[in-house]
């Protein structure tokens, strides 16, 4: 298997050929984020996912929307989620409340929270696109919502766990049972964290990074990702009981967020190596949907968004012409119909970062192509 590539010609080269193949600069439009609306985005800014019997949203869903708006330089849009998560998932006031993490059709047939508790990864992915909405749209009132934001995190979703110092649990409840945690890699973006931690001058979410770092690491001893893990304050991490280790639709976002680090950031060399049998294997056929990380054992394939998903990695030991295979592949198959929600979020995740249409640098700040084309033009 090729040697992992992370040079500054490699990149001059997958970003040069993106932008040829996404038909050059374009400030004001990404079509597939206009396909994605088209399909998941109500008028309101409610994020829905019809391949549930409840016409679900979930938190997550609201945070990445505002991430790809913020990509995609749609202000209006991303007004619009906002204003929609504040009202209807967090009482009217974000800087007080986290969002509840599940919205949608109750048995009685009414629309409300279906499940109150907050979910850490969206909250995360929410402070950060606050914080870089308020630097890219200058923004001073995105800037104090996401210092409230981060300062609840810490508040309600940070625990101290002897070993491993302040950690981010999935949510606030039901994720410790005396003295042992149940965690999950991938709610724990580290440009988000590092971006998080710089802006909101708290020197705890430093912490919070390198426990996330250990997390990551841990959850994956043999190159595979884990769904989730457990930790004991005697022993320490072992296999998630519940899931025994498997790999499948939260690990998938392990590899994404890694693989999108800057070459720069101090822990991409460090990730890139310890997942690179996952990359090995996905540069050879598609993405399994499950793969027990223990024994590398896989079960079934992955839906197209997996394979976007590793886009990012397979860029480091792939050929173009292979990357550019793929990526039209998932383009075909995705953003069909508004039933595969969560395929078509990885989908745009990995699609935008193979077009260069954003790119995070070694603090974590989001650079986006908007930004000097519309300057440009």
């Amino acid at each position: 298997m090729p040697m992992l590539v992370r040079g500054s010609v490699l990149l001059a080269a997958m970003l040069y050929a993106s932008m040829s193949l996404a038909g050059g600069s374009d400030c004001a439009r990404w079509p597939e984020w206009e396909n994605f609306k088209r399909l998941y985005l109500s008028e309101d800014g409610r994020v829905v996912d019809a391949g549930t019997p409840q016409s679900i949203t979930v938190s997550e869903g609201q945070a990445y929307a505002l991430i790809f708006a913020l990509i995609a330089n749609d202000a209006a849009s991303f007004e619009k989620i906002l204003g929609w998560t504040r009202d209807n998932l967090a009482g009217g006031n974000l800087g007080h409340t986290l969002p509840a993490w599940k919205w949608g059709r109750a048995d009685a047939g009414n629309w409300t929270v279906l499940d109150a508790g907050s979910a850490s990864d969206a909250d995360v992915w929410m402070a950060y696109a606050l914080t870089e909405a308020a630097q890219l749209w200058h923004n001073a009132p995105y800037a104090r919502l996401a210092q409230a934001m981060s300062e609840s995190i810490l508040r309600e979703e940070v625990a101290l766990i002897p070993g491993l110092g302040p950690t981010l649990l999935p949510g606030p409840r039901g994720f410790v049972n005396q003295q042992t945690w149940r965690l999950n890699a991938s709610y724990s973006p580290l440009q988000a964290l590092r971006v998080i931690a710089r802006r909101s001058g708290n020197r705890l979410w430093t912490d919070v990074l390198e426990s996330s770092l250990r997390v990551i690491v841990s959850s994956s001893p043999q190159g595979y990702a884990a769904d989730w893990i457990g930790y004991r304050e005697s022993g320490g991490f072992f296999a998630d009981p519940t899931t025994r280790g498997v790999g499948s639709y939260n690990a998938i976002r392990v590899y994404l967020w890694a693989g999108m680090l800057a070459d720069s950031d101090p822990h991409a060399r460090q990730l890139a190596h310890q997942l690179r049998p996952m990359a090995a294997l996905s540069a050879q056929h598609a993405p399994p949907e499950s793969i027990d990380t223990l024994t590398g054992e896989t079960h079934g394939e992955g839906a197209p968004g997996f394979s976007a998903a590793l886009l990012p990695l397979l860029a480091q030991i792939n050929s173009l012409d292979s990357m550019q295979a793929t990526r039209t592949h998932i383009a075909a198959e995705s953003f069909k119909d508004n039933y595969h929600y969560y395929s078509d979020v990885l989908a745009l995740f990995g699609l935008g970062w193979a077009d260069g249409r954003y790119r995070f640098d070694r603090e974590g700040d989001l650079h986006v192509e908007w930004a000097a084309a519309c300057r440009a033009g």
